[in-house]
């Protein structure tokens, strides 16, 4: 088997993974917003902004709307800005563009659409935090997962040194973490809405990206997905046949 197949036939299991992970995730929302619906999330709610009560302070009140801003709708669409600068300008990239926007773009209406069909009301309501409109899932929490999400897979795909890689990896994904912690603490969200938003951001980001990775892969392979695939899992299906 030549290394292309091999190579393709890899990228079509990683693919059905991605979609595979998707639907997990899908099962895991549905649960969630079962048991919100049910009010079965009432004391684990309850429980969680108990203890981040524990830890507040002013500083700490001060830290959390620095951070909560960082996942707000006006930072990110100036951040957007840059990003779509760097793949249209810098990479050349028109299909991560696309796949830019519909993740980004497309997680923004699904949040709205998921709040309205969910209709469930606020710890509090405050404007200075943003915090206004329905509550669950979190903005916030989906939005920033998405956005930040899809700057993790891009420190990736650019193959910079493995050191800065991981320290970027990692730097955003702690920030994806204290966005969603932020709006729990300063009373905007229910810590179930950030979960589930968490939930619902990871399914839009993965398909978006499955779907970036998959049309970027038939331009640049040769090989065409059904026989790629077929190539790599003829020898495991012959050795099953021997053996019965």
């Amino acid at each position: 088997m030549d290394r292309e197949t091999k190579l393709s036939g890899f990228a079509f299991i990683v693919l059905l993974v991605g979609l595979g992970l998707a639907a997990l995730f899908i099962t895991l929302f549905a649960e969630l917003a079962d048991e919100m619906l049910e009010q079965e999330l009432a004391v684990f709610d309850a429980v969680v902004i108990q203890l981040l009560e524990i830890i507040s302070s002013d500083w700490m009140d001060t830290a959390m709307f620095v951070i909560t801003e960082l996942g707000s709708v006006w930072f990110l669409v100036l951040m957007s800005l840059g990003v779509l600068w760097i793949l249209g300008v810098k990479m050349r990239d028109k299909w991560g563009v696309l796949f830019y926007l519909v993740a980004v773009g497309g997680g923004s209406l699904l949040t709205l659409l998921l709040k309205h069909f969910f209709s469930r009301e606020r710890p509090s309501i405050n404007e200075t935090i943003d915090a206004v409109g329905y509550s669950f899932p979190s903005g916030h929490s989906m939005g920033s997962l998405i956005f930040y999400g899809f700057l993790i897979y891009l420190v990736i795909r650019t193959k910079q040194n493995p050191r800065l890689q991981w320290v970027s990896v990692f730097g955003l994904s702690v920030l994806i973490m204290l966005i969603g912690i932020s709006r729990i603490y300063l009373g905007a969200h229910f810590p179930s809405d950030v979960i589930a938003g968490y939930i619902a951001g990871t399914i839009w980001l993965v398909l978006s990206l499955v779907a970036l990775e998959w049309i970027q892969w038939h331009q640049r392979s040769p090989v065409p997905p059904v026989t790629a695939l077929r190539k790599v899992l003829a020898p495991v299906y012959r050795a099953v046949i021997n053996k019965l």
